[in-house]
């Protein structure tokens, strides 16, 4: 792999606007070799033909030249260089007392072509400048925040004191940042109740440190003398922040103040600990990838310059790269160092010292791609693909859509397997879009905030996918075959209950492994040191879903997609709790009560989005939301307009004006939303007509396609209100189907355009890190 998409693929994509611009500086010397090849005289260098035995020689004793190191050409050499030879000169300058910049003086611009290199090297210093500046930021924020980690850190072991009552020592307390932000850190020895108990549990753990060190007993008594424990007065200025980010919580705190005298207890130590603990995650990985910029960027001016000598055939890639070693991009060590540091402090107090398992959770490795999950997608594709024709090959040979009991069966039997149909192509839609995001190079598991190895790529999606397809096309063809064979005629109930068997076998399936996308719910919740099955879990769930981050509201739009999987849902409480199943009949159409549930069903998933919308009004006091919270609102009179129309046994000239009317509003308010808010497109004054001034994707077609993809496949509700009869050969349950099916699928092409747009205003704000709410509010006083 070349450089320039070796350097495109490991930088972070939410910084890369703060790289150096590599292709650009490429083509510039493309420019510089294309005119220095169209302006150069004859030719009269010898080919392999007329060399001479003496050049032909020294070419092929070049080959075997002795290698002398990769970092030799950093090292200036005086003695073989003159003052002919100097192609640039690179100084620092200071501009009105503002930070320095470097400048490259260009001292062969007098000669042909001297203007595109001149270009060249001021383009260069713009780069290195932006890079300088951009890295000195970073380094200053992540001090900030070292020091920031060191106060949590430092309040989490004075917690430690006061529930466990050990002692520790001064030199056990944190300070991670020797910058001048922690100067006001150190902590005053303070006295401690119960020292003594307290003290015959540190001893030991002392004494066995030091046996491990070689110390003898002697020795850490003398050590002990001078043993002064530490400080508990941090924690009379902590606030303990343990409480869950959720409606109740926030009405709790409205009605009750914050905690003046706090008890503390173990459940509050263990979710402080929890919370540090991510947070010091998150922060090595900030440091890591910070480190990682660094280092590219160095090796990006240094294979830019190489290039520059090659094209130019001049020397100017020692001064210019000696100026960058001395430069602070190559002589700053405070990430190094800082990094060591947290690293050091992790596994001390978080890993027992383990240090294996403390780096182990510091530096996930990368997930392996498994052979096994291969060969389980190919098998399950393909039992598949057989039983859709085994299937297809059952109804034409039987004629069954000719038989008496087809009506029996679409109403009954249909709508309990059509739920399957919906999830798998939910899923499907789901794998695709984890496919692009992937090759575009969308930070997908970021926007979600999925824990760094553990998100789900796109061939485990289709695994599950398969899996799942595999399991309900069996159930199908099985249903089919008892229903048809005289010989399992007997065999009725049981023919009856397999798609209720087939559901609870797909439930029991997604409780061992998490659902695509409840997947960032679930990692939030365990770290908030919570269990599925206890009753905190299920009153979390309960409200969890009216969150306001972007993994909920994403969460949300899926169930507005899916609206018609959740009334199969109902149809199967109603079909197996009321309705006579071994005769294969129901009176669920007929029941009040059941059209009722028909029409909640279908507006919860708005109504939690329009929940969602009025919260984030409140908090953040921005009236897109309010505007937001209108459009769902219309999609509920929409949908309720619509089912009720439906629902009538003579359709009346006012239900179909009033269900296309609100149809029509909610339609409209929906397309523009999705078009101009989600996607960011139709932007009259964009360099790329009315779409974007940045696109992901190369070919701008896909982009017009998707928006009239999308304005189509919206209006699908009209079939349903016109009763319009597209496919005649269609029954009408299954046109229902289909219509609802496309809804998925316009869902599934939504879903790709809007992580597309949220993952270019994280890279415009160089948005790459999750923010962790930290467990402790500090106002240490400085006496």
């Amino acid at each position: 792999m070349k450089f320039g998409k070796e350097f495109a693929v490991q930088m972070v994509q939410e910084w890369q606007e703060a790289y150096m611009d590599y292709s650009k500086l490429k083509s510039m010397l493309k420019d510089i070799l294309t005119f220095k090849q169209q302006n150069k005289p004859q030719s009269t260098m010898p080919t392999a033909a007329t060399e001479t035995p003496k050049e032909m020689l020294k070419r092929r004793a070049s080959l075997y030249r002795a290698f002398s190191g990769l970092t030799n050409r950093y090292k200036p050499d005086s003695s073989t260089k003159s003052h002919e030879d100097e192609v640039i000169v690179v100084s620092s300058v200071q501009e009105g007392g503002a930070e320095g910049r470097y400048q490259t003086m260009f001292l062969r611009s007098g000669e042909e072509g001297g203007e595109l290199e001149l270009l060249f090297f001021r383009r260069l210093d713009d780069e290195f400048n932006k890079v300088l500046r951009f890295y000195k930021k970073k380094v200053e924020e992540v001090m900030v925040e070292a020091d920031e980690l060191s106060k949590q850190m430092n309040a989490l072991i004075a917690l430690r004191i006061k529930v466990d009552n050990p002692v520790v020592g001064e030199a056990d307390m944190v300070h991670l940042s020797d910058h001048e932000f922690s100067s006001h850190c150190s902590l005053v020895a303070h006295p401690i109740q119960g020292e003594k108990h307290g003290r015959t549990q540190m001893n030991v753990i002392r004494e066995v440190e030091m046996d491990s060190e070689g110390i003898s007993g002697e020795e850490m008594k003398k050590t002990d003398r001078h043993f002064r424990p530490a400080a508990l007065n941090v924690l009379d200025h902590v606030k303990i922040n343990v409480e869950l980010e959720t409606p109740i919580s926030i009405l709790r705190s409205v009605i009750k103040s914050s905690k003046s005298d706090m008890l503390f207890d173990r459940q509050e130590l263990r979710t402080a600990e929890e919370k540090i603990s991510e947070a010091f995650v998150e922060f090595s990985r900030k440091l890591r990838l910070l480190k990682s910029y660094c280092f590219l960027n160095q090796l990006a001016f240094s294979k830019i310059m190489k290039k520059y000598d090659k094209v130019t055939t001049r020397n100017a890639s020692k001064t210019y790269l000696q100026m960058v070693d001395k430069s602070y991009l190559g002589t700053s060590v405070e990430v190094t160092k800082l990094l060591e540091k947290v690293e050091e402090t992790y596994v001390k107090h978080f890993a027992n010292g383990n240090h294996r398992k403390g780096l182990k959770t510091l530096r996930p490795q990368a997930k392996k791609e498994r052979h096994r999950t291969t060969f389980l997608n190919g098998f399950f594709s393909g039992c598949s693909i057989a039983l859709i024709v085994a299937i297809i090959v059952n109804i034409h040979a039987r004629n069954i859509l000719q038989s008496q009991g087809k009506e029996r069966y679409m109403a009954n039997i249909f709508p309990l397997y059509s739920l399957f149909g919906y999830i798998v192509l939910h899923m499907l839609m789901y794998a695709g879009n984890v496919y692009f995001w992937k090759r575009y190079r969308i930070n997908y598991s970021f926007i979600f905030g999925f824990k760094q190895g553990t998100e789900l790529g796109y061939m485990e999606v289709l695994l599950l996918t398969s899996g799942l397809s595999m399991l309900t096309l069996a159930g199908v063809i099985s249903h089919l075959d008892m229903e048809m064979d005289p010989r399992t005629k007997s065999f009725r109930t049981l023919i009856e209950l397999i798609p209720l068997f087939l559901l609870i076998v797909s439930s029991m399936l997604g409780k061992q492994r998490e659902d695509v996308y409840e997947r960032d719910i679930q990692q939030q919740e365990e770290g908030k040191g919570l269990n599925r099955g206890t009753p905190e879990y299920l009153a979390i769930s309960d409200v969890s879903i009216s969150m306001v981050t972007l993994p909920d509201f994403f969460l949300a739009d899926q169930l507005t997609s899916q609206v018609q999987a959740l009334r199969s849902l109902e149809f199967y409480i109603c079909y197996y709790g009321w309705g006579n199943f071994e005769e294969r009949s129901n009176t669920c159409g007929k029941n009040e009560v059941y059209k009722v549930l028909y029409i909640v069903v279908a507006i919860i998933p708005y109504w939690i989005r329009f929940i969602q919308c009025v919260r984030r009004l409140f908090e953040e006091k921005d009236n897109a939301h309010g505007l937001n919270a209108v459009k769902y609102l219309s999609t509920i009179v929409a949908v309720a307009a619509r089912t009720i129309y439906s629902h009538q046994d003579e359709k009346t000239t006012t239900g179909l004006v009033l269900a296309a009317a609100t149809s029509g509003i909610a339609t409209m308010a929906s397309l523009y939303w999705d078009i101009v808010m989600d996607w960011g497109l139709l932007n009259r004054n964009s360099t790329n007509p009315w779409l974007r001034d940045k696109l992901v994707v190369p070919h701008k077609g896909v982009y017009y396609v998707a928006m009239v993809l999308n304005c189509v496949l919206r209006l699908a509700w009209m079939q349903q209100v016109l009763g319009i009869q597209t496919v005649p050969f269609l029954h009408k349950t299954a046109l229902v189907a289909v219509v609802a099916s496309l809804e998925i699928v316009r869902r599934g092409i939504w879903n790709f355009f809007r992580l597309e747009n949220e993952h270019l205003n994280n890279v415009g704000k160089y948005r790459a890190f999750k923010s962790v709410p930290l467990p402790f509010s500090l106002s240490l006083q400085r006496g």
